[in-house]
């Protein structure tokens, strides 16, 4: 055979091999350890009955393997009453203690609903939104107890809403966001917070035109 054959085949079959290493290596690091996802299910547990009570449940564990979150491990945690659905996990970077993100998607799922027939109405059916505090763990920062988690209409909190419309960006959508900011401030909903609203195509392509406005 020829020696420069013989060469190339062989550089082939090192490269070809060390893709294999490192698509095998990809694989294991994105599948969730078992003993650490029992871990934080223990631990999650744990704070549940020192901090709550019968009506919330574990339900499932989170793996980030993709850096996402503060978190490695985290236990999925729903209320049985309002259906919210949260995380419990240790605070590795701050408190150094298990920490949970009820209160923040409690009032997030509530301004939801207080905004969603508003929103509705004036972007249409098919606009979509979310709600989100930038502090997952508001609750223990303000030392709220979550068997009274009270509501965020009795803090100056400031929450960001995005908005996604399936269209391309109207003349009349900085009025409408203006409209939006004066209904939440007179109906006493929200004082403060921050409106992005984004634009995507019918094949769910984002557009470059944004609004962004604090409040």
């Amino acid at each position: 055979m020829n020696k420069y054959l013989k060469i190339s085949l062989g550089i082939l079959g090192v490269v070809l091999v060390g893709i294999g290493i490192l698509v095998v290596a990809f694989i294991l690091e994105m599948k969730p350890d078992k003993d650490k996802e029992e871990e934080i299910r223990n631990q999650a547990e744990q704070y549940l009955e020192e901090n709550f009570n019968d009506n919330f449940e574990i339900y499932d564990t989170l793996y980030d393997n993709m850096g996402n979150f503060e978190f490695e491990y985290a236990a999925k945690v729903r209320d049985k009453k309002t259906n919210t659905e949260f995380l419990v996990y240790y605070d590795d970077d701050e408190t150094k203690q298990m920490v949970d993100t009820y209160i923040a998607d409690k009032w997030a799922n509530d301004l939801k609903s207080e905004i969603r027939p508003f929103i509705k109405e004036n972007f249409g059916e098919t606009s979509d939104f979310f709600v989100f505090f930038t502090n997952d763990t508001i609750g223990q920062e303000l030392g709220i107890d979550p068997l009274n988690p009270k509501s965020y209409k009795e803090f100056d909190v400031a929450p960001i809403i995005r908005i996604t419309v399936t269209r391309k960006k109207s003349e009349d959508d900085e009025k409408i966001l203006n409209e939006f900011i004066a209904f939440l401030n007179s109906e006493d909903k929200l004082q403060h917070g921050s409106i992005a609203m984004n634009y995507i195509d019918e094949k769910g392509v984002i557009l470059d035109d944004e609004w962004n406005k604090d409040f």
